[in-house]
Order: C-alpha cells, then sequence, then structure tokens
C-alpha cells in the first residue's frame, strides 16, 4: 500500500509541476551586438580569429554555413569566408549573465542556473494565480526590455521536455508543452534531441534503425539495459517523455576553498606570492574538475595574533589558473603590508555556476593545456606538473612544517 501511495504521489506532482527552461540565444554574439550594432545582420563568430582558435559561439547567420561552437577557428573560416571574427569580451559576458540572474531572482521563488546563459525556473503552484506561461512571457519580457538580449524558453511538466521545447523554440521564442501533449511533441524528433544524450549512442541506436524518439520507445527496456546498462533506463524514460530531476536552488554561497596554517609565521612576500599560485593551481583543478565557473575570489590572511582579515573581489566568469592567479596576486598586492608576519594564508571561489570552461574557449590551446595537465594530476599527483612557475615547494617544506586545511563549502 505504501508503494501504491508513493507511486500515486509522484504521479500527482509530475501531473502538477511547471518548469519552465530558458536560453539567452547565441549569449556572446548577442552581448557582442550591443557593444557593436553594426555587427547585426552579420555572420559573426566569437572566440579565436581566422587563422586560429575555437569558436566559442556563432550567429545564425554564420550557422547556415555550417559553423557552430567548439569548431576550430580556422575550419569555421573555410565555411564562412564572409565571417566576423570577434575576440570575446568575458567581462561583459558575465555582466549580463549575473543581469539576467538578477531579474529572474526577482521574478520567480525558485530557479537553477545552469550555466552562464541557460536557467530551468520552477512555476509549479503559481498556476492558481495567474497562467504559468503567460507568467513565461512576462520574465522573458522583461529580461529583453531591460538588456536587450534576445532570449527562448519553454514550458513543460519537467526539466527534460521544457529545455527540448526550448530548442524548438529557437531563436528567440517560446513554447509550451502540455503534459498530455508530451508524447505527440516528442515522438516525430530525432533522437538526437533528447538532452545529454551522446553522439556514439546515437550512432548505436541508428544502425539498429532506430532514428527517431517513437522508434526508441518500441524498443523493450530489457533489451536497452543489456545493450547500454544504466544508460538503457534513461532512455527508456525518455522516450517516455519521463524526468523527475529537481530544479536545483541557485546559491551564491557555495563555494570551494582552500588553506594552508604555517607553524612558522613568516613576512616572506615572494614566498607567499608562491604559495597563492600554488593555492589557486590546486583550486582551479578543482573547478575545473567539476565544470564549475567562478566570478568572485577571496584572499584571506591571519596574523599570529589570530587576527583574520579578507578581501574579495568580483571578476568575469572563469576557470582559468590563468586568470584566477593573477586576480589574486593583484588582490595580494593591494591588500599585504610588506614586512607583516603571516600565520594563515587562503583562497575561497565562490558565486559558482555550471559553465564547462565556456569563457575559456576563446583561447583554444590555454584550455588543451589546461586539460592534459589535469589529466596527469589525477593520474600522477598534483605536484607532478605545474603550469605556473617553478615554486621549488620542496624547500618551502623542509623549511616550513606546513599543515594544510582544504574544505569545500556547501
Amino acid at each position: 500500500m505504501a508503494f501504491l501511495l508513493s507511486f500515486l504521489y509522484l504521479r500527482l506532482v509530475e501531473q502538477q509541476r511547471y518548469i519552465l527552461h530558458a536560453d539567452l540565444d547565441s549569449f556572446f554574439v548577442s552581448v557582442e551586438r550591443i557593444l557593436d550594432p553594426s555587427l547585426v545582420g552579420k555572420p559573426v563568430i566569437v572566440g579565436g580569429s581566422a587563422n586560429r582558435g575555437v569558436v566559442a559561439s556563432c550567429s545564425y547567420e554564420a550557422r547556415a554555413f555550417g559553423v557552430h561552437s567548439a569548431m576550430p577557428s580556422k575550419q569555421a573560416q573555410k565555411l564562412c569566408p564572409q565571417a566576423i571574427f570577434v575576440s570575446g569580451s568575458s567581462a561583459e559576458y558575465s555582466r549580463y549573465s549575473k543581469w539576467v540572474s538578477s531579474i529572474i531572482a526577482d521574478m520567480t521563488p525558485l530557479y537553477e542556473k545552469a550555466s552562464i546563459d541557460e536557467f530551468y525556473i520552477d512555476l509549479s503552484g503559481m498556476e492558481k494565480f495567474f497562467g504559468c506561461y503567460s507568467y513565461g512571457q512576462k520574465i522573458r519580457s522583461r529580461i529583453m526590455e531591460e538588456t536587450k538580449l534576445p532570449i527562448s524558453f519553454g514550458l513543460s511538466a519537467n526539466k527534460m521536455i521544457a529545455k527540448m521545447a526550448t530548442n524548438q523554440a529557437k531563436p528567440n521564442g517560446h513554447l509550451f508543452i502540455p503534459q498530455e501533449k508530451i508524447l505527440d511533441f516528442i515522438s516525430p524528433l530525432s533522437i538526437r534531441k533528447i538532452p545529454f544524450l551522446g553522439e556514439k549512442t546515437e550512432q548505436v541506436l541508428n544502425q539498429t534503425g532506430v532514428k527517431t524518439i517513437a522508434e526508441l520507445r518500441e524498443v523493450s527496456l530489457e533489451k536497452l539495459v543489456k545493450q547500454f546498462g544504466k544508460q538503457g533506463m534513461f532512455l527508456y524514460n525518455s522516450a517516455r517523455g519521463i524526468n523527475r530531476s529537481l530544479v536545483e536552488p541557485y546559491q551564491e554561497s557555495k563555494s570551494l576553498s582552500v588553506e594552508r596554517t604555517f607553524d612558522i609565521d613568516t613576512n616572506q612576500k615572494e614566498w607567499l606570492e608562491k604559495v597563492i599560485v600554488m593555492l589557486a593551481e590546486k583550486l582551479a583543478q578543482e573547478l575545473r574538475k567539476e565544470e564549475m565557473l567562478t566570478s568572485c575570489i577571496t584572499l584571506k590572511l591571519r596574523f599570529p595574533d589570530f587576527k583574520t582579515i579578507t578581501k574579495q573581489t568580483q571578476i568575469s566568469y572563469t576557470a582559468s589558473t590563468k586568470k584566477l592567479t593573477e586576480s589574486l596576486l593583484h588582490l595580494f598586492q593591494d591588500f599585504y603590508k610588506t614586512g607583516t608576519k603571516i600565520r594563515l594564508l587562503g583562497i575561497r571561489f565562490s558565486e559558482l555556476i555550471k559553465g564547462n570552461q565556456q569563457s575559456e574557449m576563446f583561447n583554444e590551446e590555454q584550455t588543451d593545456l589546461y586539460k592534459a595537465i589535469d589529466e596527469v594530476k589525477l593520474k600522477y599527483g598534483f605536484g607532478k606538473i605545474s603550469v605556473a612557475e617553478n615554486l621549488d615547494m620542496g624547500n618551502v617544506k623542509r623549511n616550513q612544517d606546513v599543515r594544510s586545511a582544504s574544505e569545500k563549502d556547501e
């Protein structure tokens, strides 16, 4: 009986859910066009140059030639010779992203910031006071009116269908898929329209004659699990429009931090700077591992009398070791009084969002370098390789008994 009641409750909750997925259209390009209106209506590629780098974003005019995100810039230039390449304005992208976040936070009780340009909003229960679809249009209108950014949204009973609806509504549109219309909506779509379905999985399914979601629904759960393991259940549910993922509340307080306490107090500025570099590199690797970006950094200093002071600054969203290290060292220069002894030094990255290094796509070589370094560290240990200068931490450990404390705040 308990199982039956739980099942009925889940079905009831599922039927009453209203999830809105909003996505800023060609976000980087849209911001560049606000900054330079002469780019409107032209094929624009953000990131890299015609000779090197990688495409971070491209306009729909460029997409018509086959250009897409993550494509090498050389290939994009061949496909669309008339494209205008823009290096990118990461600080402006962060500013506009936070602007949109503040509008959504002001108008909705619960939202999730999935990335720098993508949001999930739970409007469940609000239909009692006004139509969720019409309210979604009000949210969209306010964002477009205040920021001048184009934005699309999809509204449905769960996150997956809402995201699929957004993709169908693009560019600059909106679409509502009621619970009872979900199967009608997804059935004719290609299986590649299922969010987070990998290219290899799609190829395997295509080889067995499964190309549409309707055809996927004809495959038994037993067969899918046998062929794809745990992913088989995901495919089975997706073909039926089932997804019970919750909207995760967006919390600015979420952070990553790391500290070093020294048994011997020190005022060696150069050595303290090297510790900052080492800690920044460690925490930046953690950011990339979690596929997160930060826009707020904090430096913490504790003195021999246990007095502790902190200083923080806002930066553009990033997971770049180089950018984070430079910002922290600049903060330290303004913060630290030469000659003052330090007992503890710590850094903290906060205001985290999912981003998968979008802001780092402007430099393909740097992104590849970090990826290679992270792989080496995971395999052989943190101290085996560094992108920064040689820290000579061996001498540090011989001369200072260093105790470390690393924590992840939620």
